[in-house]
């Protein structure tokens, strides 16, 4: 079978670039043709499939800038010839998209759809049902565009408080309204149960709705000996809650806790919580460090305070034979169960949750078995080839 895969980069930027290149090894291994779609950027790496990017554009620039990239959104400008160019001369049976929003555009689903292609698309986050991508409104879940007006987006000023941001993502939504993109994919993939319930309560067609869970294709070792810390590994940004969890830890002392990643917080956090020895911020970590801090912890704490949808941070946790604590918010709860890990209401008791999951006694063996199982490349390609090949 001859798979073109498309996403907005192409680099370990994200669990969406994560998951694109994860799938493009997947079905390369299974003997598959394989090609490569993305916008250019500084960062990317260097498929080894062909490809033929589409343009860089940047919505930071200047004027003339911006409107390239405002263009972009609506499709035109070169993305659709250099796409036309890749479908000619790879001519793939299917194309399956990632993030293609605003650095690429959905007029991809278009071409590929006229050029005979079976069109599959990942939803990474709530894009085609919330312009702002995140269902967040300062700072809080909201659902007002899933079901209602995507005006919303525009009068709330959700995009990063910005008008003009805010118009071009509501300009966007009506181009690249569900008919259209109904119209021209055959499959939608949600990473999680409530990512797909997000989809039909926003009038998407359940017959072209497919839940299949993330995966990851290097399985870590289980390591019985654990140290004497709890870890986080993500954005430190609001939404993602670590705050919450940290002004616990901040008050008592038989918690250690390890801090993995950047974000916008990050300054403030190590400046408001410097002076507690039980809080240790590690900043950025490479992949083999990321495994060793998770095969290491007690547990590790996942507070999102946001629709997470099918976060790979728990899925790792988890295959690592580590337990999670984690909220009660979108797809968290699904991959969570009594057997490895413990769920908090968004604002339920943090502190009586730390006790807990570090007193409770875990196997952390069969938390990895079932896991590495659950999210295996074999598992995951399986049912990948049934999306693939359906009619």
């Amino acid at each position: 079978m001859r798979i073109l895969l498309v996403n907005k980069f192409y680099y370990p930027r994200g669990g969406d670039c994560m998951v694109t290149m994860g799938t493009e090894r997947l079905l390369r291994a299974a003997g598959h043709d394989v090609a490569v779609f993305a916008m250019q950027y500084g960062q990317n790496v260097e498929p080894e499939s062909m490809s033929a990017f589409a343009s860089e554009v940047s919505f930071a620039g200047g004027v003339g800038a911006k409107v390239k990239a405002l263009c972009r959104t609506m499709g035109c400008g070169d993305v659709k010839s250099s796409f036309t160019t890749m479908l000619h001369a790879f001519n793939p049976d299917v194309v399956h998209l990632h993030n293609i929003h605003s650095y690429l555009s959905p007029v991809i689903a278009r071409l590929a759809h006229e050029h005979g292609c079976r069109v599959v698309w990942t939803m990474h986050d709530y894009k085609l049902v919330c312009p702002a991508y995140t269902c967040l409104h300062d700072g809080t879940p909201c659902t007002l565009c899933v079901t209602g007006n995507k005006r919303n987006v525009l009068e709330s000023r959700c995009m990063k408080g910005s008008l003009v941001a805010s118009a071009v993502a509501w300009i966007e939504a009506v181009k690249w309204n569900r008919k259209t993109l109904e119209r021209y994919t055959d499959a939608f993939i949600c990473p999680s149960e409530f990512m797909a319930h997000m989809m039909r309560k926003a009038g998407f067609d359940p017959g072209k709705i497919v839940v299949l869970n993330n995966f990851i294709t290097h399985m870590p070792a289980t390591v019985q000996q654990r140290g004497n810390y709890l870890c986080y590994v993500g954005r430190l940004s609001p939404e993602k809650g670590l705050d919450k969890v940290l002004e616990v830890v901040s008050r008592v002392n038989y918690v250690n806790f390890k801090v993995a990643g950047t974000g916008p917080l990050e300054v403030a956090l190590r400046e408001r919580y410097k002076s507690c020895s039980n809080i240790e911020f590690l900043g950025h970590l490479d992949s083999a460090s990321v495994a060793q801090l998770l095969q290491g912890a007690h547990a590790s704490v996942v507070p999102s305070q946001w629709y997470e949808n099918n976060p790979l941070s728990v899925i790792e946790s988890l295959c690592a034979g580590t337990p999670v604590l984690g909220s009660h918010m979108g797809g968290i709860p699904e991959l969570i169960n009594d057997s490895n890990g413990v769920i908090v209401d968004r604002y339920g008791n943090w502190e009586n949750a730390l006790i807990h999951i570090i007193k409770k006694p875990w196997d952390h063996e069969a938390i990895a078995r079932e896991a590495q199982q659950r999210f295996a490349p074999e598992t995951h390609y399986k049912r990948l080839m049934t999306i693939y090949s359906s009619k």
